[in-house]
């Protein structure tokens, strides 16, 4: 057990060491009170995104016992995008709706959680499983997708461009009045996960054996795939969607750690994903002078992850 507590430890270091290390490169002195809040503040935003996108990811791989899963593949991604993409289609660029941080940010929150709860009792009513869940999320995400995909083809030329910084997740251009509320929101979700450390373990054993142990099954899942709506939903409409950054971090996270215990691997997976977004981004800031966005570089590295994720699990069958 000493080892797994070692292993955090050896993380936390690490992390600590990667956000001095984004604070001080390249860091002008001349201009010190513009850089320095601009870099905390990336440096909040990567660690409350972070958070919610890995646990959010680690929980939902729990409840469909399946590590190639994460919760973009109930089409939330695609909802954010077909919302961001009807407020500027209907109401145009210089839209109050658009220009009110606040009111677009509860917008894209409220209605990605709406939609989330809209099928989960849909499902749940019908007491079917988790796996019609990412069926129908599946079916509803390509949906909303053509949907945006043909407002993107007759929509204003202007309207597209400013459309297609929301298209792409950026540490960039976070809006620092938001960061507070999110913080908020993030840090009480994630403490109702590390309440609920013990069922997700016995959730691991398998569905029958949680059952058999006293798990209200139905219950909790319930109650866990609202949290990890409102944790999607809340760093998406934050930074923008960054698919593939929940497989790449649960499955280092459950290869680095060798366990089980949720109560370990929460922390855990808060540090590899932080880690790897400020990797991602002192790259994009450094390495390429800002001429891509981290969105691209994670996508890139996670798609031929979840490659290899695939051909490994096939191998095994």
């Amino acid at each position: 057990m000493q080892k797994k507590y070692n292993a955090i430890i050896l993380l936390s270091v690490v992390l600590i060491i990667l956000i001095a290390s984004f604070i001080v490169i390249q860091l002008n002195f001349n201009i010190l009170g513009y850089v320095l809040p601009s870099r905390l503040k990336k440096v909040a935003a990567i660690l409350l995104v972070g958070a919610a996108i890995g646990v959010s990811s680690l929980v939902f791989q729990t409840l469909t016992e399946n590590n190639l899963l994460t919760p973009s593949v109930i089409g939330l991604d695609a909802v954010y995008l077909f919302i961001q993409t009807i407020l500027i289609f209907v109401f145009g660029t210089f839209s109050a709706l658009l220009a009110n941080t606040y009111v677009n940010f509860f917008i894209s929150v409220i209605l990605m959680i709406l939609f989330t709860l809209g099928l989960f009792k849909l499902v749940f009513k019908k007491s079917v499983s988790v796996y019609f869940i990412l069926l129908f999320g599946m079916v509803m995400g390509t949906c909303f997708q053509s949907l945006s995909n043909f407002m993107h083809m007759v929509m204003n030329p202007d309207d597209f461009l400013m459309l297609q910084d929301r298209m792409f997740a950026s540490f960039n251009t976070v809006n620092s009045r938001l960061l507070g509320i999110c913080a908020v929101i993030i840090l009480i979700m994630l403490f109702i996960i590390y309440r609920k450390s013990h069922e997700l373990d016995v959730l691991s054993l398998g569905k029958v054996h949680a059952m058999n142990l006293g798990i209200d099954l139905d219950k909790l899942t319930r109650a866990l795939l609202l949290v990890v709506a409102v944790l999607v939903s809340v760093s998406t409409a934050l930074v923008g969607p960054i698919t593939f950054l929940g497989i790449i971090v649960c499955n280092v996270t459950y290869q680095f750690m060798k366990t089980f215990e949720h109560r370990l691997l929460i922390p855990a997976t808060i540090a590899i994903s932080a880690i790897t977004l400020l990797v991602g981004q002192m790259m994009t800031q450094y390495l390429f002078d800002g001429n891509t966005e981290i969105t691209i570089m994670i996508n890139f590295a996670g798609g031929l992850y979840f490659i290899y994720l695939l051909f490994k699990e096939g191998a095994h069958d």
